[in-house]
């Protein structure tokens, strides 16, 4: 008897966590920019859940959410050491949001890359509280809780985030602006065309290129309107012949997918304002490029 109701008991919290699975994915992926490490979060959540007394849990998909997003604030701050040995720029992993817009959310907030960039510059908890207001619209009492703080200083932690994001980044473009400035930047970084890169670059423009040391990558920013532009002149010869050029969504935005000889070599991305793109951002890293490569619905 007592091992069919542990039987039972089992197939409920599986049940449970299969039903609370996206949104736990989404939070863990917010926090640490990482689809690998949102993974390896969710699977240590799944043993705790597992191992917990659920008797007197009420709301699994609460106390799940409180788990994960302990964890993943507590992996985050390790990990702040890890990423500071970095080489070269450091840019969230891409994910493939075709097929869930809003990656396990109430909104496709604090999700796209260059949201997600930001957002590593603040702290944990910092994040965390964004999040779980912003992209999950947990009441700011229950972002309270699981962040173990009163709710005047969990206002305070979302407010922050906020304002560090509006003065990072300013008004942003419609979805086909973006795609259109993505298309004529493509091409005329294709084409090493610098009149149309300097037309459609930001004055304060950045372009950050993810290697991780294994690649051919710039490790170090390079930063300004006639730098990028040139630079990208300079580039285009060597980099862009033999290219073959697959267009995608990354993080609810479309990316340029481009490999050579069958191999997917960069994903590119952009942020764009009223004033032009502002920041470019060439995820070559192949250890962030494969998971997103692989999810890919063909």
């Amino acid at each position: 008897m007592h091992a069919e109701d542990d039987a039972d008991s089992l197939d409920r919290a599986t049940r449970e966590f299969l039903a609370a699975r996206p949104q736990l994915f989404g939070i863990a992926y917010r926090v640490l920019g990482s689809s690998v490490e949102a993974e390896d979060i969710l699977q240590e959540a799944w043993v705790r859940w597992q191992n917990a007394d659920r008797t007197n849990v009420l709301e699994p998909a609460a106390f799940l959410a409180t788990i994960t997003a302990r964890l993943a604030i507590n992996f985050a701050q390790s990990a702040r050491v890890r990423r500071e040995s970095y080489i070269g720029p450091w840019l969230p992993e891409p994910v493939d949001t075709s097929t869930d817009p809003q990656v396990g959310a109430e909104r496709a907030e604090a999700l796209e890359m260059a949201v997600l960039f930001l957002l590593e510059k603040l702290n944990p908890v910092e994040r965390a509280a964004y999040v779980l207001r912003e992209a999950f619209d947990y009441p700011y009492k229950q972002v309270a809780e699981i962040l173990e703080t009163s709710e005047a200083n969990t206002r305070q932690l979302v407010s922050r985030a906020r304002k560090h994001l509006a003065a990072e980044r300013g008004e942003r473009v419609s979805p086909s602006e973006h795609r259109r400035l993505l298309e004529v930047f493509l091409t005329a970084a294709r084409t090493g065309d610098l009149a149309v890169l300097e037309d459609v670059l930001a004055a304060d423009v950045v372009s950050y290129s993810d290697g991780g040391g294994v690649r051919g990558a710039s490790r170090i920013p390079v930063v300004g309107r006639p730098r990028v532009s040139k630079y990208l002149a300079a580039f285009a010869p060597r980099f862009w012949p033999g290219a073959d050029i697959r267009w995608v969504e990354a993080n609810g935005r479309p990316a340029v997918l481009v490999s050579f000889d069958g191999t997917a070599t960069v994903l590119l991305s952009v942020d764009a304002s009223a004033e032009g793109i502002d920041r470019i951002m060439w995820v070559m890293n192949p250890a962030k490029l494969s998971p997103y490569v692989d999810s890919l619905s063909d």
